[in-house]
């Protein structure tokens, strides 16, 4: 294939739709390891025991809506205005109430609303998490690390946004403000793409990671890509996640 035409491809790639949180587009153009641990049954068996359960950063709620059925009362928040609607299509038919909401912002929610509240991937405001948490609720979060992807943002020449977003500080801040942890987990694990137009696709849908990408943008770095994928066969980055699930003690802690 001539260059010209990887270049086309990648522009298709570029522009092809992304809603949700759902990557079906290039499902069989990359290898995706997991961590050791099964976030979607952990929260599956408390949202079972759950009377009130809050999801944050929801996305197009592909993961909540697995939880169904739902008990007394389930929310949904999400901030990404594309994927509200994505969401509520999805999750509403379950009686789940879905609400545009940034997550990191003060929660719309009365103190003490929820037994349980869960958080795939999303952005952390401890304070509000604790206390829209009744007294002995339960929080689960499983993160992406600070270091999430550092050698692909390497390539293009990016410093990590989010660097304190890591195991041990995170948990730091939660037994501070008064949670106890019940469990915590961390794991590092490999991406491989086999095509750098599923980079392309991969970057275009998180767009936090490497600011206003686009081909034109970053034809160069594309290219060198394309050179070690050539030499390789593949190209290999590195996840990071961490998990942690945490108790509501009677007594906040003052911070």
């Amino acid at each position: 294939m001539k260059s010209k035409n990887i270049i086309e491809q990648w522009k298709k790639d570029e522009a092809a739709p992304f809603k949700g949180w759902d990557f079906s587009y290039i499902k069989d153009r990359i290898i995706e390891e997991e961590p050791p641990w099964d976030y979607k049954n952990l929260a599956k068996k408390l949202v079972e025991k759950s009377s009130a359960v809050l999801d944050v950063a929801t996305g197009g709620g592909e993961i909540f809506s697995s939880f169904a059925p739902f008990s007394k009362r389930a929310v949904a928040i999400e901030g990404y205005t594309p994927n509200v609607a994505v969401a509520k299509k999805r999750l509403e038919p379950f009686g789940v109430e879905v609400l545009e909401v940034n997550e990191v912002d003060i929660l719309p929610f009365a103190d003490e609303e929820f037994d349980l509240v869960l958080n795939r991937h999303g952005g952390l405001r401890i304070q509000e998490v604790f206390r829209v948490l009744k007294k002995g609720g339960l929080f689960l979060t499983q993160q992406v690390g600070g270091d999430n992807l550092l050698d692909l943002m390497a390539v293009f020449n990016i410093e990590p946004k989010w660097p304190d977003n890591v195991l041990s500080v995170v948990q730091k801040k939660i037994t501070d403000i008064g949670f106890e942890i019940l469990k915590s987990e961390e794991w590092k694990g490999k991406i491989i793409f086999k095509d750098v137009g599923a980079v392309v696709y991969f970057l275009k849908a998180i767009p936090w990671t490497v600011d206003n990408f686009s081909v034109d943008i970053h034809l160069i770095y594309l290219e060198k890509l394309q050179e070690e994928l050539e030499k390789s066969g593949r190209l290999e980055f590195t996840y990071t996640r961490f998990l942690i699930l945490a108790k509501k003690k009677f007594q906040a802690r003052k911070i």
